[in-house]
């Protein structure tokens, strides 16, 4: 028998559990493998709450890397042996072995160890389809990326640097100030402290900014709108604070003729093309060290419960692995 953090309710962090369970033979199409590290992200939690359903019981986790153990009849894109990383449905992840769809998984580089493809893959793939093809920057331009010091953030911020964009970040402390700009913020704004809107009015002499990359959703998203430049976008992807209200579509045109938009990644990467296309420019800037991936918190797989809790009380920076 191996072990899995399962939930067998809805709620807080208490209702993981570390459950004895059964996992069986990979059937055609499926893996079975052996994990060595675990992401953990903001969406575990939207689905722990019930935000996101899920059946009961449910082991959670979308992200990891591991070894191949076994593979069912029609797997040809991977052999027992291979290192693999994954960060996609369905869900799974906190456990030390799974079965699961070979199509979600890409092989990994020799140069890319386990515990930063774990780290680097759901918020890695999530800064390349946001700046490379939700709203493709280009050098030269200027954009607002809240929650800088964040796991995405702080991916986000080094690739924006390496493709010659201007970042402003928001934080909110001093010590996350001081982290996003060890990691390539130009402009830090403490929301804490500031009023971002009019900061981002003074630092673009009132022209805004092409594209704002919001993941903190309730208390941004409507001053995001007045961030913008005309015809800007509002890129709109996560919820840390909240679920925003809905988006009066006359703000719209009062604020530009602005556009906004909530994508998710695996729209993104639902071709074996797109994912691996995604996956590799990941795995190219990781490899050249244009982006470095921060491993701040490591906690026992046992204890996903506590590293939820402190992700949701914002005490994590950059990345954070479970370890079966």
């Amino acid at each position: 028998m191996i072990h899995a953090i399962r939930m067998h309710e809805n709620g807080g962090p208490e209702v993981l559990q570390w459950d004895e369970v059964e996992v069986g033979d990979p059937a055609a199409g499926e893996i079975r493998v052996r994990q060595t590290a675990v992401g953990l992200n903001y969406i575990d939690t939207y689905l722990r709450t019930g935000a996101r359903p899920l059946p009961m019981p449910s082991v959670l986790g979308l992200e990891a890397a591991g070894v191949v153990v076994a593979a069912g009849d029609g797997v040809t894109n991977f052999v027992v042996g291979d290192r693999i990383a994954y960060a996609d449905m369905p869900v799974g992840a906190y456990a030390e072995e799974r079965v699961m769809p070979a199509h979600i998984a890409v092989k990994l580089p020799d140069d890319v160890a386990d515990q930063t493809a774990a780290a680097a893959m759901l918020k890695g793939m999530t800064a390349q389809f946001l700046i490379r093809q939700c709203f493709r920057v280009e050098p030269g331009m200027t954009v607002l990326l809240h929650a800088a010091a964040g796991g995405v953030g702080l991916i986000a911020s080094q690739w924006l640097n390496h493709l010659g964009v201007t970042v402003i970040g928001t934080v909110g402390s001093p010590e996350k100030a001081e982290l996003a700009k060890a990691h390539g913020v130009h402009h830090v704004i403490n929301y804490q402290t500031e009023n971002f809107v009019d900061r981002i009015k003074e630092i673009t002499d009132g022209a805004g900014v092409p594209v704002v990359y919001d993941g903190v959703g309730k208390d941004t998203l409507l001053d995001s709108m007045k961030c913008l430049s005309p015809r800007g976008t509002l890129v709109s992807f996560g919820n840390a604070s909240g679920a925003p209200a809905p988006v009066n579509l006359g703000d719209l045109s009062t604020y530009g003729s602005i556009f906004v938009t909530r994508p998710m990644l695996f729209h993104y990467t639902a071709t074996r093309d797109d994912l691996e296309a995604c996956a590799n420019e990941l795995f190219d800037v990781i490899s050249s060290a244009a982006v470095k991936i921060e491993i701040n918190q490591t906690y026992p797989l046992k204890d996903a419960a506590q590293a939820h809790r402190d992700l949701e009380a914002r005490k994590t920076t950059g990345s954070t692995v479970l370890l079966p």
